[in-house]
């Protein structure tokens, strides 16, 4: 008589916990992800300058970044001495990367010097552009809500030898702009309050500085220092 094999106990639950992974599955598969909106300063380029250039060429370098904010996310203090970030929500490169750009849009429509050139160019130049974001962010207090940029500049001759020498300029900016509404898009539109604001303020001692500068080794005089 030939043995009959034993069966193997059913688990009464098994079949209800796979469909149930299943239908999860297939849920998640058909569920549109989360599109993330990137964002840009939008503002209009400074008008050509009336007055003759300075008659040297500029070269603006990579400006570096706070790392607080060495990011593309889009970064809000909500309080004293924390930060949150908008999710799904980004800029749409790196705050230096952003400031650098527009700067030299900036610096190259205003035409307040012979040439202006990027970090990657080989032309020959006299002055040049180093700087630092040290804020990009948007600001909650309790009576309203603010985008704030600073950073800092240094303009430097690089005709001069020694470095004391050298630095024709070195100052810090900072704006804060209202935003019109709490949300991403609020922020953007008042940064780019911001960075328009820092922009002509930078561009105009840029050209000041340098044309002093030139001016003082034409006469015969020391290279003089401005802050």
């Amino acid at each position: 008589m030939t043995a009959t094999p034993p069966t193997r106990p059913r688990i009464p639950w098994m079949p209800a916990l796979l469909a149930l992974l299943l239908t999860g599955l297939l849920s998640a598969c058909g569920k549109p992800p989360m599109l993330v909106q990137q964002y840009l300063p939008d503002y209009p380029a400074p008008a050509a300058a009336s007055r003759t250039p300075v008659p040297e060429a500029l070269k603006v370098e990579q400006f570096s970044v706070a790392q607080a904010f060495n990011t593309q996310n889009m970064v809000y203090q909500p309080r004293p001495y924390t930060a949150a970030v908008y999710h799904y929500s980004r800029w749409r490169a790196n705050p230096g990367y952003l400031v650098t750009d527009y700067l030299l849009r900036d610096l190259r429509e205003a035409r307040r010097f012979s040439g202006v050139f990027g970090p990657n160019s080989s032309a020959k130049y006299r002055f040049r552009l180093e700087g630092g974001v040290e804020e990009f962010l948007e600001l909650d207090e309790p009576d309203g809500w603010q985008a704030v940029l600073a950073i800092t500049v240094t303009l430097l001759d690089v005709n001069q030898e020694q470095l004391p020498q050298r630095v024709v300029l070195q100052k810090s900016y900072r704006a804060a702009v209202p935003m019109p509404e709490k949300t991403p898009q609020g922020l953007a539109r008042a940064m780019s309050g911001a960075l328009e604001q820092v922009s002509g303020q930078v561009i105009g001692d840029l050209a000041d500085a340098a044309r002093r500068r030139v001016a003082g080794q034409e006469a015969g005089g020391g290279a003089a220092k401005f802050r």
